[in-house]
């Protein structure tokens, strides 16, 4: 499903509002100006974006950002207050009519070509193609790389996450307070969900891209209230009844029954915190979880919230659950969740016992796996500062390069070897083996014939000591796909929850062994012998020896 008017419309002007034609380097202008100067400001040009190697030490990565860049491009041209702002910044030597020229620069002239927003996707793989004036393409290339670089590093982090905390919990994503900014919090939540995460609690990003929003209480709440004096009101309607019963008095009456069912002394238990729990329910009695650790979570937070709960229940309400933010999270889950059982038999509410336990706290990639290799009774999981800062990995290394000039191929050739370029335009084609799992990547020459199943195609597989293969080809598919030309973009942009639902079947036609956390089985991707040749040609006239 495409995405509204309407979620267009707020994320077009969301977008436009943070990125600008200036949101760039200088260098880039100071080269369209000399491509200007020397009459190469319309050559043809094309150029690849790329990354070098995958990030977090896996196998593969989530492509996004695409959306923004193709809202980017259709919203590409300066304003007179930018020109008026270059000219100042720029070397007293640059022509008038140098400023003149970009008021009329725009994107009308550029293609863009990339693989689809979602995809898994490899490193030295081309993922986007932008072919257009030289110029033109030049002054675009920091824009295009800002936006796909940190939304494909969350988005992956975000998988290995999902990956690690298994298919049957929920994961939400609570980073807006420890991002890099607004902007960081808005991407972070957006990339997140598409990454495989269920929930977010940023209101914002859920009324821009529709993403489903969830929340609770924090501490703070809690030790707000001091007594049952604080309750104010005090009265609640049954679900099913209008006349107004006093949850408090409910709530006391209970509180020895529970206290004595789970053997904790009623002396221990803090007013204050069943005051706000109390109140919280009174406010929300159909969504009723709190947070049962700022004080203590057995003797004062679980058997505080199980009396709230259970009155809540007499009067046809179902509670939701708890959330834990500090101690052992797994073992303090199963504890709980054995309250909860002994209260759904002792009082007959038998969905008591699948109560939801929400757990939070500096939550990482190796918590989630020491979950799942420990007994507990997780329900749902809220990560915060290790998925939206991404602290294994600060960028994923997005560059972009030309590869094409004026129909002849362009290559970078350097000292060091890993920064060498594959020159020409390309096709990038994905192999698939019997079982459905991808399992290779190849790189062609656009002008070369295109793939059928049943053809034997022999490669050069990318990296060392890899050599020559020969392949028959069972089933392919054709990466890349038309998303920009002529000043439009070709089809209806997906809805972020397209681009979720895509992103998780492409990861599931990836074999697990790519997918590990530790030491994954590495993906091969691999060129055509054409393109081999072209390299090998560059190479050797350049004195290089390494793909």
């Amino acid at each position: 499903m495409a995405a509204s008017a309407e979620e267009l419309k707020c994320d077009t002007q969301a977008l436009s509002d943070r990125v600008q034609p200036l949101l760039t380097d200088l260098y880039q202008f100071t080269m369209a100006y000399s491509y200007w100067k020397c009459g190469k400001a319309n050559d043809s040009a094309v150029f690849e974006i790329f990354f070098r190697e995958n990030p977090f030490g896996g196998e593969y990565a989530l492509f996004a950002g695409l959306t923004d860049c193709l809202q980017f491009l259709s919203n590409f041209q300066y304003t007179q207050e930018d020109l008026d702002y270059l000219e100042s910044v720029l070397p007293c030597t640059v022509e008038k009519d140098f400023f003149e020229y970009l008021k009329t620069v725009d994107a009308s002239e550029v293609a863009l070509r990339s693989v689809p927003e979602g995809s898994v996707v490899f490193a030295r793989v081309p993922l986007i193609e932008v072919q257009g004036p030289l110029l033109v393409v030049q002054l675009l290339e920091t824009t295009l790389l800002c936006l796909v670089n940190y939304a494909s590093l969350v988005a992956t982090n975000a998988a290995r996450f999902r990956i690690a905390a298994g298919p049957d919990k929920k994961l939400i994503e609570l980073g807006l307070r420890r991002a890099q900014g607004p902007d960081g919090g808005l991407s972070a939540s957006r990339y997140s969900y598409i990454g495989g995460f269920d929930k977010t609690s940023n209101v914002l990003a859920g009324k821009l891209y529709g993403i489903p929003v969830t929340g609770t209480v924090a501490h703070s709440f809690i030790s707000s209230f001091n007594s049952m004096v604080d309750v104010k009101p005090r009265t609640l309607k049954p679900a099913t009844e209008d006349k107004v019963v006093d949850l408090v008095s409910l709530c006391e009456n209970l509180l020895p029954y529970v206290c004595h069912l789970l053997k904790v002394p009623l002396e221990r238990l803090n007013q204050g915190e069943l005051a706000a729990f109390i109140s919280y329910a009174i406010s929300f009695p159909k969504n009723f979880l709190v947070l049962v650790d700022t004080y203590n979570v057995m003797w004062s937070g679980v058997p505080n919230f199980c009396t709230v709960a259970l009155a809540l229940a007499k009067l046809g309400y179902q509670a939701v659950g708890i959330r834990l933010d500090s101690g052992d999270l797994a073992q303090q889950s199963v504890v709980i969740r054995r309250i909860f059982q002994t209260c759904s038999i002792e009082f007959q509410f038998p969905w008591f016992m699948s109560l939801s336990i929400t757990v939070s706290n500096n939550i990482n990639e190796k918590s989630l796996l020491q979950f799942n290799q420990q007994e507990n009774s997780i329900d749902v999981i809220g990560v915060g500062t290790h998925l939206v800062t991404c602290p294994l990995q600060s960028s994923l290394g997005y560059v972009c390069k030309l590869v094409e000039l004026n129909g002849s191929p362009r290559i970078k050739l350097t000292e060091d070897t890993n920064k060498i370029t594959l020159p020409g335009r390309k096709t990038v084609y994905r192999l698939f083996d019997a079982s459905g799992h991808c399992f290779l990547d190849l790189l062609a020459l656009k002008d070369e014939p295109s793939l059928v199943v049943g053809q034997e195609v022999e490669c050069q597989m990318l990296g060392k000591g890899e050599g020559s293969v020969r392949i028959v080809v069972s089933r392919v598919e054709t990466m890349h796909q038309d998303y920009f030309r002529e000043a439009k973009i070709c089809s209806p942009l997906p809805s972020v929850m397209d681009v979720r639902e895509y992103s998780q079947c492409s990861l599931l036609m990836l074999g697990e062994e790519h997918k590990r956390l530790s030491k994954p089985k590495p993906y091969k991707v691999a060129i055509t012998e054409k393109l081999y040749r072209l390299l090998n040609n560059f190479k050797i006239a350049n004195g290089s020896s390494h793909i």
